[in-house]
């Protein structure tokens, strides 16, 4: 883990809200469909201004820590939040300091290992600690970067 300054993004797609235990019990987990929603082809065709061909999760709006609801948006990053297609929404992503966990290898495993660090270094009481204010997944051809913020 580093720590880096994250740079302030819009990200313009699709959200649920949810809880890290109802995401283990396959009868209440609301992101695999977000994120089939979100990867399907011509998905954001219809949103001018995109800035490159990532896909963004943003986990915001933490009701408290790790144990607690949080809101999911997946889609892709704008240069402005223009009129919106119907379904989707704009968050803006503020800078940040942020540690920097990378997941390589076979997704999603290596996606659910990446977190499982921060899981572990939130408990530890690790620092610096966990702001739980907006995070970032960003989704590219050599993986995943998780900006967590601090």
């Amino acid at each position: 883990m580093e720590i880096t300054d994250r740079d302030e993004l819009t990200v313009v797609g699709f959200v649920v809200r949810t809880t890290n235990a109802d995401e283990l019990d396959p009868a209440r987990a609301r992101l695999p469909a977000l994120w089939q929603r979100a990867g399907a082809p011509g998905a954001f065709a219809h949103v001018p201004g995109r800035m490159d061909e990532h896909l963004y999760a943003v986990l915001t709006d933490y009701e408290s820590d790790h144990y607690g609801a949080y809101t999911q948006i997946v889609g892709i990053g704008v240069r402005t939040a223009p009129r919106l297609p119907e379904g989707m929404v704009a968050v803006r992503v503020p800078a940040a300091k942020a540690f920097r966990v990378a997941a390589r290898g076979p997704m999603p495993q290596a996606i659910v290992e990446a977190w499982q660090q921060v899981w572990k270094h939130t408990e530890s009481g690790g620092a610096p600690p966990r702001a739980f204010t907006t995070d970032l997944e960003v989704h590219h051809p050599d993986g995943v970067d998780l900006y967590i913020a601090v």
